[in-house]
């Protein structure tokens, strides 16, 4: 089974610096495979909480060569819940690449662990007689803070569930839980590592070199 490891995320900067520069990315130094991937931007200032910047993936497994390519800057620059990330904002991301494993239905919805888990819920819109679906990583219920239910009822609400939330309702959805590997780097551990293994830092047009 393939790990999220460092050069995953070493990988998905250079992409995005070479967006910025209009230029090929170098190769990556991991072994192609296929797996479900998440890339995920935050953003630090001031040493505050790196906050959202963009996440986005897929939950089909794909070729993880182009998944993190197309990943890293569809969730930096076509999140629609956020800006696009600008180049200037590079000395403040982090990146946190994560490869999912381990997807298995819930018996219900309370069936899955806080901190382990991720969570696929999928349900009718009895407003609207829609289907809708939504995702979180397992990181966030316990970033969160959140209990199974505010998780839960969170999720509802980002697939766009308007209405009225009743326990029949939540019964009624389908749960797929998963579980994840994910490593995480700041821009400035990337920049080093580039400078050690390449002998030169990251040059990044509209961004002010790292020291």
């Amino acid at each position: 089974m393939v790990s999220a490891n460092q050069e995953m995320v070493v990988y998905c900067f250079d992409t995005l610096i070479a967006h910025y520069n209009s230029e090929q990315a170098p190769p990556p130094g991991f072994e192609e495979g296929q797996h479900p991937l998440f890339v995920t931007w935050k953003k630090a200032v001031n040493g505050a909480e790196p906050r959202l910047r963009g996440c986005i993936g897929t939950l089909e497994a794909r070729c993880i060569v182009n998944g993190f390519k197309d990943y890293a800057l569809t969730s930096a620059l076509r999140d629609r819940r956020f800006p696009p990330i600008q180049a200037k904002e590079l000395p403040y991301l982090e990146c946190t690449v994560s490869i999912l494993t381990d997807y298995e239905p819930a018996l219900n919805y309370l069936d899955w662990e806080i901190g382990k888990h991720g969570l696929i819920i999928e349900f009718t819109d009895p407003d609207y007689n829609t289907r809708r679906s939504a995702t979180y990583l397992p990181e966030v219920a316990a970033h969160e803070g959140w209990t199974k239910t505010e998780a839960i009822d969170s999720l509802m609400r980002k697939a766009g569930f308007n209405g009225v939330i009743s326990e029949s309702l939540r019964n009624r959805l389908r749960a797929t839980r998963y579980q994840s590997t994910l490593y995480t780097m700041h821009y400035r551990d990337y920049a080093s590592y580039v400078k050690m293994t390449r002998g030169i830092g990251p040059l990044v047009n509209g961004a002010k070199p790292v020291h």
